[in-house]
This record gives structure tokens, C-alpha cells and sequence, in this order.
């Protein structure tokens, strides 16, 4: 996949791959996840992602209690063969939404913060949010919102909370063992 065919690829992907739940299992137990409709390209890109066993023994590598858990990197050589196979050389479009804001659960594409005027989303990357809506207002019109933990988010808490080095990464690896498509 590249930036020039992201979007018809993975509209034809959504259209041909209608699911929206995915089971993580992590070494600190599951997390279930509803996708929304409304942000078909992040979706389907988390679908195919999942299907493509992308994220199976990548780990949460950033972690802050009250506010985030974000996942999907590792150095795991295994890992950097799938994003070669998917293909490095693409962003997310936004699908931020207006009045769809980051609360208690949450799941959203990470980005790059800072020179990114068109709020491209990583692909293999995303974050849930486990603080309060009162820290969300830098996030909110920013990052693509895709999704909702529906079961889990004690799990989501737990990891947010594990010591955490000053790089915010976890000081014991928090692996997803596993990322299945549900229904």
C-alpha cells in the first residue's frame, strides 16, 4: 500500500470487509473494541491490519496513567517484515468529526503532532484513552476518533498505570499476544 493508492484500496477493503469488533488479548488480558462506521478508511485499515496478524507481538510502548495507552510498534524483526509486506509508505487521511470527541475509552489514530497540517494518522498506530474528559481538549478535532473499548477498560487502566520510564515506555513489555476480528 502506498499514499497514492491508500484511499481506493481501503474503501474497496471496507466495502468487501464489513466488521467492526476486534478482540486484543495483551499479557494483561483483553480488550474488546467496537469500530465506527463513520471513519470507513481508519476502519478498514484496522481490519485489514488485524486480519493480517499486523499487530500480534507488538506491545503498548507508551503508557500515562490517566490519560493514554498507545500501541502498535515494536522492534520486533517480524513486525518491520509485516509493515514492509503492508507497505511503510502511507499515512491515514483524517476522518476527524465534528463533535466527536476523545472520552473515557476511546481508540484513535496516532500521529505526528507537530508539521502535520493535514492530521494523518499513522496506520499501524493507535492510542485509548483512559483519563478523564477533562484532558482531552488538545486531542479533540485533532485525531481521528475510530473507535470504543466495550469491554476492558480495566484492563486499558491497568496498563495505563504499570511504572513507566521517563519516554513514558513501560518498564516491563505489555505484548499483544493476539488481535482477532469478532464480528
Amino acid at each position: 500500500m502506498t499514499q497514492d493508492n491508500v484511499e481506493a484500496f481501503l474503501t474497496e477493503y471496507g466495502e468487501n470487509n464489513p466488521e467492526t469488533k476486534v478482540l486484543i488479548s495483551t499479557t494483561e488480558g483483553d480488550i474488546e473494541i467496537q469500530l465506527y462506521k463513520d471513519t470507513p478508511l481508519h476502519r478498514a485499515n484496522f481490519i485489514y491490519l488485524v486480519k493480517q496478524k499486523y499487530f500480534d507481538n507488538t506491545f503498548f510502548y507508551r503508557v500515562v496513567q490517566d490519560f493514554i495507552i498507545q500501541a502498535g510498534n515494536s522492534d520486533n524483526v517480524d513486525t518491520q517484515k509485516k509493515r514492509s509486506e503492508i507497505g511503510w509508505d502511507y499515512l491515514l487521511p483524517s476522518e476527524v468529526k465534528k463533535g466527536k470527541i476523545h472520552q473515557y475509552g476511546t481508540v484513535s489514530g496516532a500521529k505526528q503532532y507537530r508539521k502535520n497540517p493535514n492530521k494523518l494518522s499513522y496506520p499501524f498506530e493507535f492510542f485509548i484513552f483512559v483519563g478523564p474528559i477533562q484532558k482531552t481538549t488538545h486531542l479533540n478535532g485533532d485525531y481521528t476518533v475510530f473507535g470504543k473499548v466495550t469491554k476492558g477498560m480495566n484492563v486499558a487502566v491497568k496498563i495505563s498505570k504499570l511504572p513507566a520510564d521517563k519516554g513514558e515506555w513501560p518498564l516491563a513489555n505489555v505484548y499483544i499476544l493476539s488481535a482477532t476480528v469478532t464480528d
